[in-house]
């Protein structure tokens, strides 16, 4: 069955359909909140609120854009309202300024570092959250333009300004880092990523 049929047939009470969504999404949602949280933040809670937000927020989705960057616009939601909790001063906290990493201690240096798969996490949690959340839709959850943009609800031209910036911030951070091997263009990037991900799924849960 397609995300809407199943998603369609859990609004109306079943739940065996929630819990196939569930089981197809879950590890992707996961990783979207375990790569912006650090030590015993709950990523698992997160990924519940997520689906029931979803479910809470049913008369929202007429089908126009796709269950999957409906699911990520309330992840992402969701993943706001936690950081402000966080955040010293919860009225100032902006995720298009703001990184993880302002939140809490700073990350391990790259010289404290042994994987190159931390590394690249690590200077993703030093970015704003919204840029590593654009960052990780495209890298890693293979969104492009249109579906960026329908799960931060903003114009697809934003949207592109918006992963434009992102990179150029990610290419300084791990120039920062002195990473050994940066990966400076668009096309080295997205091949690194794609590498770390397979080769570091155990030790990185599915990074």
């Amino acid at each position: 069955m397609t995300d809407a049929e199943l998603f369609c047939e859990w609004a109306e009470g079943d739940a065996k359909a929630g819990a196939a969504l569930f089981e197809r999404y879950f590890a992707a949602i996961e990783r979207f909140f375990r790569h912006k949280l650090v030590g015993e933040d709950p990523a698992d809670d997160l990924v519940q609120q997520t689906f029931l937000g979803v479910i809470e927020a049913r008369s929202r989705f007429r089908g126009d854009a796709s269950f999957r960057t409906f699911l990520f616009a309330v992840a992402r939601n969701v993943l706001g309202k936690y950081l402000r909790t966080k955040s010293r001063d919860a009225r100032r906290f902006d995720p298009s300024l703001h990184s993880v990493a302002d939140l809490g201690p700073s990350p391990s240096t790259a010289l404290a570092v042994a994987q190159a798969g931390q590394l690249l996490l690590d200077a993703l949690r030093s970015l704003p959250v919204d840029s590593q959340t654009v960052l990780e839709l495209f890298y890693w959850e293979n969104m492009r333009g249109v579906e960026i943009a329908e799960v931060l609800e903003v114009p697809l031209g934003t949207a592109k300004t918006r992963l434009r910036t992102a990179r150029l911030q990610l290419q300084a951070q791990l120039g920062a880092l002195k990473l050994a091997v940066s990966p400076a263009r668009h096309g080295e990037l997205e091949g690194w990523s794609q590498r770390l991900r397979a080769d570091n799924a155990s030790s990185l849960e599915g990074f």
